[in-house]
């Protein structure tokens, strides 16, 4: 294979692998686990129009990470059929205070 021929095949490779991307979730998985700091009262977000009509708010929450509590702004999301969205939570349990994921649920 000369030169050009290789520059050319790799030029094709590197092209190629750029079109993956990989996403990382919007929320960093989150396992669940009791807290025994109460989290803060929630932020005020500011809500602005839907991006696209028909869109619903997901509120931000107070997630636990790297030992304090840390605020993760809501958004826009397109409603999924059939479903209904369930908020993030926190709950009093067992001396601590326990984080329940918003999720979506059937209707």
């Amino acid at each position: 294979m000369n030169r050009i021929s290789y520059l050319v095949a790799s030029a094709v490779v590197v092209a190629s692998l750029t079109g993956c991307v990989v996403e990382a979730p919007r929320h960093p998985y989150y396992v669940s686990s009791v807290v025994r700091v109460a989290p803060p009262p929630p932020q005020v977000e500011i809500v602005s129009a839907p991006p696209v009509y028909g869109h619903i708010w997901i509120d931000g929450a107070w997630y636990w990470e790297s030992g304090r509590h840390v605020w993760h702004p809501g958004y826009w999301s397109a409603p999924r059929p059939g479903y209904y969205w369930v908020p993030h939570r926190w709950e009093h349990e067992g001396g601590g205070w326990q984080f329940h994921e918003g999720h979506w649920d059937r209707h």
